[in-house]
């Protein structure tokens, strides 16, 4: 019986009536007025928050603002942002590129190079003065051997070559001739496949008038060298010099590599234009 007197009591107290009335404060004249009961008001409560719970879920499931919850979002479209982000990166780097190229170039036409006056400080350990860098006589014998035999000659005579056929060219690079010079086909150099990390070199004593990347050709570096004479190459990992530095025939300029849209491997495309026109550069260099 006790039991079911507090049901009963419980029961009548969530169906007991109650008013809220709201009054002027200085009249106290009945503004409004709701009769409510605090089962009433427990049925409204649940139907706010049952409503509310709704559209909360319903707006996370159904609108993009679920890609705004940590762990919620879409992992495809994550990534799409990824390569987004990665793609408009290279571009900036590659119009960047371009126009430092074309600022260099500009700076070239207009004669605006001026020489590094960066100079190294001079040696004042001393520790190789005692040091013999003269060539021993069986050296020099070899080199004397060497050089009165035609083939090993640095350059290959050309009748046709006019002013540049008594240069001696170095090497640039020793490897394998994948493709020849062929200016029909509009190939104006020679591709040389060598081993990676290794060092391109000046073909003679020049000037660096260009050293910059290229989107066809990587990391370009070309010389100017005497009687309007020029050499170009093309496609390497890195650049050891910058425009305006004088460099001797056989120094390091370069490291060959693959850069650049048009590259099919590791190789070296060098090319020599004398007076403007491209030549073959295997009438001059024993690659």
């Amino acid at each position: 019986m006790t039991e079911e007197k507090k049901k009963i009591s419980l029961t009548e107290r969530l169906r007991q009536k109650y008013r809220l009335v709201i009054l002027n404060d200085s009249s106290f004249e009945e503004k409004f007025s709701w009769r409510l009961t605090p089962g009433g008001i427990l049925i409204l409560v649940s139907a706010i928050t049952i409503i509310m719970s709704f559209l909360v879920i319903s707006l996370i499931a159904f609108t993009p603002f679920r890609e705004y919850i940590p762990g919620y979002g879409d992992v495809s479209n994550q990534k799409e942002l990824i390569r987004l982000s990665v793609k408009v990166d290279s571009m900036e780097y590659l119009m960047d590129a371009k126009n430092w190229y074309i600022d260099n170039l500009n700076n070239v036409l207009n004669g605006n190079i001026s020489p590094d006056d960066k100079k190294l400080d001079r040696d004042s350990s001393k520790k190789y003065q005692n040091i013999n860098v003269k060539p021993s006589k069986n050296d020099s014998d070899l080199r004397k051997e060497i050089e009165s035999q035609d083939k090993f000659s640095l350059t290959l005579g050309n009748k046709n070559a006019g002013g540049i056929s008594g240069y001696f060219f170095f090497s640039p690079v020793k490897g394998m001739i994948t493709q020849s010079f062929n200016m029909a086909a509009g190939h104006y150099g020679v591709d040389v496949a060598a081993k990676e990390n290794e060092f391109i070199k000046a073909a003679l004593d020049g000037t660096v008038v260009f050293a910059g990347w290229t989107a066809n050709d990587g990391y370009v570096i070309q010389l100017q060298h005497g009687n309007n004479l020029m050499s170009v190459y093309k496609h390497n990992s890195d650049l050891a010099k910058n425009v305006g530095d004088h460099v001797k025939a056989g120094e390091p300029i370069a490291i060959i590599g693959s850069t650049g849209e048009s590259s099919t491997g590791t190789h070296l495309h060098f090319e020599l234009w004398y007076n403007g026109t491209p030549v073959n550069p295997q009438d001059y260099v024993l690659f």
